[in-house]
């Protein structure tokens, strides 16, 4: 336990069957939590909370970087496998200007190609971020359309 880090006055781990446990202050157990991020797009690091397997806060975490290294880890690991958000780096091309469109981007997960049903489903988050939710659920971050390459930005304009 290091004084940046303290350790929490309850502990999460994995069971034999893979499931969160956490035991809390009291020492009960509770089977099955889930963590959530608040802002999992723009502020991943602040606000995380532990539900119950019926859907209530049991604990929550003010910042996951202030948490013990082994801790941050198994919770981010789950969050990871939770949370797919693929980042957008480049907008290869778009089929057209108006809605329908198909979109072939590069992500940091590889190529793909999505359709955007309306420019309603790209929303402006904190500062220059985006959302954009393609037709089949899956939903596409793009961290500062600042800083896509100019044709990028130029196909991404005409939607905004």
């Amino acid at each position: 336990m290091s004084a940046n880090n303290p350790q929490p006055p309850w502990r999460v781990q994995r069971n034999t069957f893979g499931r969160l446990v956490l035991t809390d202050a009291s020492g009960q157990d509770h089977l099955g939590v889930v963590p959530v991020r608040a802002f999992p797009i723009g502020a991943p690091d602040e606000g995380m909370s532990l539900l119950g397997s019926d859907g209530h806060e049991l604990v929550w975490v003010e910042r996951l970087s202030a948490l013990p290294a082994e801790l941050r880890s198994l919770l981010e690991e789950e969050l990871t496998q939770r949370e797919f958000t693929p980042v957008i780096q480049r907008i290869e091309s778009v089929s057209t200007f108006s809605t329908p469109s198909t979109w072939q981007v590069t992500t940091d997960r590889g190529p793909t190609r999505f359709v955007l049903r309306s420019e309603d489903d790209i929303r402006r988050l904190e500062g220059q971020a985006l959302l954009i939710q393609a037709s089949h659920g899956v939903s596409f971050a793009v961290r500062d359309r600042l800083a896509l390459d100019a044709h990028s930005r130029r196909l991404l304009d005409r939607f905004l």
